[in-house]
């Protein structure tokens, strides 16, 4: 084996053991599954909104390069379901797909996952292109993040996300901070500085921080 196919062999080995010892510092949490309805009019008219708004011809989400946090402004897991599970314009912004989140954390720790990973989602203006979308069941992040068992069920879940995709900790984001992503990208210019304000800047410092303890 010559010197530059040793050291390009020996790099790939490497990778793949970063990867392993990755996984096994962040493993997989337990997922419930609880799917929404999204069979193939729904993923027609999320290809449709990729095209609008990104310029991209399709539904998947391929190689996510940010984790968003929400919160949901509900009181129960079911009624953030029976919101998302619906395929009808949303009130805000009035447009099809219906808006979902890949994920959802209950307030007693469970997570749920709603919508496979390959598939985009309509949760943060900007950034669905790229972006895996995590709902808390609550009404603020404080009271997120005051709950010991709903706050670890996050941080794991997001953790195994981050290492699953060789996600960043400078790109798990709130809500509120979309528009100083550097991946946020938005053809449609009224929506250009669209956010929303769940879980701000001085939250995320708080779960950032959270995040970064082992």
């Amino acid at each position: 084996m010559r010197g530059g196919e040793a050291r390009c062999f020996y790099g790939v080995r490497m990778l793949a053991v970063l990867a392993t010892l990755l996984a096994v510092a962040a493993p997989q949490p337990t997922i419930v599954q609880r799917p929404i309805p999204f069979a193939a009019k729904r993923k027609q008219e999320m290809r449709a909104y990729a095209r609008r708004h990104y310029g991209i011809d399709s539904y998947r989400l391929r190689d996510p390069h940010v984790i968003v946090e929400h919160f949901t402004v509900t009181s129960t897991f079911q009624q953030t379901w029976n919101t998302f599970a619906p395929d009808i314009p949303d009130p805000e912004l009035n447009e099809l797909p219906g808006t979902c989140a890949h994920y959802v954390i209950d307030k007693d720790g469970t997570i749920y996952q709603l919508v496979r990973r390959s598939i985009m989602c309509r949760h943060t203006v900007g950034l669905n292109y790229t972006a895996i979308g995590i709902e808390h069941v609550g009404r603020s992040a404080t009271g997120i993040l005051s709950n010991a068992r709903q706050i670890a069920a996050s941080l794991a879940l997001t953790r195994w996300l981050m290492a699953r995709f060789h996600i960043s900790g400078r790109n798990v984001i709130g809500h509120a901070e979309s528009l100083s992503s550097p991946y946020h990208h938005e053809l449609v210019a009224a929506l250009r500085t669209q956010t929303h304000s769940d879980w701000n800047a001085s939250a995320m410092k708080r779960y950032r921080a959270l995040l970064a303890k082992a």
